[in-house]
């Protein structure tokens, strides 16, 4: 919706209570709220494409891809499930096979339904949107910019900063020209045949495994280690089970240089105009590595995924200008625990915040909060604390609150004691699906009468299962209550319900050699 032409109908010298520059999860979040409190709000929203030209919708690629991501992993259940349905008695009269530009197509009309959705969501509030990239010209003054370049000036009592981040790019020859990330993988039009995936972030993993899923051969390049940031005891069995169901991975090495191979394969996938593919890649790929000791070694790929971390959006907005500051090493917001930046007025949530976890859920949590404390007189600050988080790796993992190794730094490892257990879920049982996989972990402060910290599930449906235990963490649960709780057989979070196995029994049975 543009905003109204002509002066406000206000006493108030500024042309909008709020305006927010970025229209990610949190900026929604905020925006939405306020103009519900009745507040005259304006969101500015140009998201730059990628270097391939890949554009998301409203919401940025935090909302967007987050249900991207949950949508392939749902496709790849389904592969999964297809398999076991045999042993259950299913038959079917020709083998199903995946195909890359339905699946595509089917997500990208999810995307554009779930823009439109919030575009009506906006309209209904009666907040005004204006497709246009914003930046702080100077204290309570914003320029923005529209897709045809025009520019005009408006003024707001408060600003949000809520530009969110893209996909980072490596620093090698070729590893912006013919390289991809996870914004361009989405939106190939084309199978994306041998891929390469350098890094070892969630959200490369979650690629290795969807990609891998579907039939694809898929290598993982650690840099430098895998899901940096979680619980490494999980990070790796993630890895092992995904070495299992056929991800190789490449440790201790580098990437050092992409190059175009001529006359490669270019692998389209039916219903796709070469032309369009060509668009994404003419060839395949020489990549070269070199390794700890100094080797180089190369390998062919079709392509090449780059999942070394995220950057945030906070160049060129004009943050110099009014004196926001922001970290020298991360270029991430600096702000105080209420989300307000080093000048009194403007405000940054999300993934622009520097030090603080960034999920969807997380930004649009404290945009709510920081609207009823700016205009309903609320004094609720966000907690960003036990924030809950699900990787959408093929076996899914999922946390909330504090990893083994943070509980041990933070309190002590004598003060710290975990419990753990493998589950099989009973789905799993008739067709026989990896036994010792599914895995549960409780991390405990023992001086706090056992006080839950972290909480980690490796399993099926392990975002669902952790999500009914946040509450719970928020309340202070403590083991003793886990204990005390009826478990819903036969589903497989009643797991938590039992856990007696420690560290410090398995400890002990691997001196005495037992299992």
């Amino acid at each position: 919706m543009d905003p109204p032409a002509g002066p406000r109908a206000s006493s108030r010298t500024y042309d909008y209570d709020l305006v927010v520059i970025g229209g990610s999860s949190g900026g929604l979040a905020v925006a939405q709220e306020a103009s519900e409190l009745r507040r005259k709000v304006l969101i500015l929203d140009l998201e730059a494409p990628s270097a391939k030209g890949t554009k998301w919708g409203l919401g940025g690629s935090g909302v967007n891809s987050d249900s991207v991501r949950r949508l392939l992993h749902q496709a790849c259940i389904l592969g999964k499930s297809i398999k076991d349905s045999e042993k259950y008695g299913w038959s079917f009269k020709e083998p199903a096979r995946p195909g890359w530009a339905e699946l595509l197509e089917a997500v990208q009309q999810q995307v554009a339904c779930q823009s439109q959705a919030l575009k009506a969501d906006m309209r209904s509030c009666g907040l005004f949107y204006l497709q246009a990239r914003g930046a702080m010209l100077a204290p309570h003054t914003v320029e923005a910019t529209d897709v045809d370049g025009r520019r005009s000036t408006l003024s707001a009592e408060t600003v949000v900063i809520a530009t969110g981040d893209r996909p980072q790019y490596v620093d090698v020859p070729g590893g912006r020209e013919l390289c991809l990330t996870s914004d361009d993988l989405f939106a190939l039009p084309r199978s994306p045949g041998r891929t390469l995936v350098v890094g070892g972030t969630a959200e490369g993993l979650e690629c290795a495994g969807f990609l891998s899923g579907l039939g694809l051969r898929v290598t993982v390049l650690p840099q430098p280690e895998l899901l940096p940031g979680f619980d490494r005891g999980i990070a790796e069995m993630v890895e092992n089970h995904m070495l299992v169901h056929g991800v190789d991975y490449m440790h201790h090495h580098s990437l050092s240089k992409v190059e175009q191979v001529k006359g490669g394969s270019k692998d389209i996938v039916s219903g796709v105009s070469e032309a369009a593919a060509q668009q994404v890649s003419s060839g395949s790929l020489r990549v070269t590595f070199v390794s700890k000791e100094g080797d180089t070694r190369q390998e062919e790929f079709d392509t090449v995924l780059l999942a070394v971390g995220r950057k945030a959006c906070t160049s060129d907005i004009g943050l110099e200008r009014v004196g926001v500051k922001c970290s020298p090493d991360t270029g991430r917001i600096l702000v105080n625990d209420r989300d307000q930046t080093s000048v009194d007025h403007v405000y940054a949530v999300g993934s622009v915040q520097h030090g603080r976890p960034s999920t969807t859920g997380l930004s649009v949590h404290a945009g709510r909060l920081l609207a009823r404390r700016l205009y309903r007189g609320d004094d609720i600050v966000c907690d960003y604390s036990s924030v809950p988080t699900v990787v959408f790796t093929p076996l899914e993992y999922a946390a909330c609150g504090l990893s083994e190794e943070r509980a041990n730094l933070t309190f002590g490892q004598d003060n710290i004691e975990v419990y753990h257990d493998y589950y099989w879920p009973l789905e799993w049982t008739i067709p026989g699906r990896d036994k010792n996989s599914c895995y549960v972990k409780v991390v405990c402060h023992i001086p706090n009468n056992e006080r839950v910290l972290g909480l980690h599930v490796m399993g099926p449906n392990a975002g669902d299962i952790v999500q009914g235990f946040v509450a719970a963490m928020k309340c202070g649960l403590t083991k003793q209550q886990l204990d005390a709780t009826v478990g819903l057989h036969p589903v497989s979070a009643k797991v938590l319900t039992t856990l007696t196995w420690t560290r410090r029994m398995s400890e002990a049975a691997m001196q005495r050699g037992g299992c």
